[in-house]
This record gives structure tokens, C-alpha cells and sequence, in this order.
């Protein structure tokens, strides 16, 4: 199976990923999302995020400013974005949508 990806190294699938991340820009080695919900919004996505990022065991930064928005930010100075990283990032979009969207995770 290896021979079927030649040289690509893991910073281009990581690369590639994040593409499929609408709204998260890359900074350094870090990836951030900025998100305009309301305060019980942020309080359910705070939640949600918990729960995946402590499987994962990586600590995103999650920060409500005064401008009523929710800032996130996953990764770290001086340390190469991993896969777990990413992957958090993913979750994160499926948290983000769950509590924005009215009736989404609701049971049918």
C-alpha cells in the first residue's frame, strides 16, 4: 500500500485535509476557527469539544470574546500539526454544526 502514495509525506495529507475545512486558517503550526454563535451555543460546543478532544488527549484553546464570538485554536508553537490535531478540527466542524443548526442531532 505505501508504494501507491510514492513520496508524498504526511504534511501533504495534512495539507490536504485542512482544505476540507471551510473556515480554518493555519497559522504556524497551529490551525484556528472563528465562530459566530450565542453564549449557550458556546456553552454546548465547549461541551462537545470536551468529550472528543479528551479521547484524543489534545487540549484545544477555546476562548469567547467580547465581540460574541467563539475563537479556537489547536495545536502548538514550534511543534508540526498532527493527525490527531486534524481530526479534532474535523469533530470540532461536526460539534459546530450540531449546535448551530436548529434541529440537527435532534432524534426524528
Amino acid at each position: 500500500m505505501r508504494a501507491l502514495f510514492g513520496g508524498r509525506t504526511k504534511h501533504d495529507y495534512l495539507s490536504d485535509a485542512l482544505t476540507l475545512l471551510n473556515g480554518w486558517t493555519r497559522e504556524g503550526e497551529q490551525i484556528r476557527r472563528t465562530l459566530v454563535i450565542d453564549d449557550s451555543q458556546h456553552a454546548a460546543l465547549t461541551e462537545r469539544v470536551k468529550v472528543v478532544a479528551d479521547a484524543l488527549h489534545i487540549r484545544p484553546e477555546i476562548s469567547r470574546r467580547s465581540d460574541h464570538t467563539t475563537q479556537i485554536r489547536v495545536g502548538h508553537d514550534n511543534c508540526p500539526l498532527t493527525e490527531g490535531e486534524v481530526l479534532l478540527a474535523a469533530r470540532i466542524e461536526d460539534a459546530y454544526r450540531a449546535v448551530a443548526e436548529p434541529g440537527e442531532g435532534l432524534p426524528g
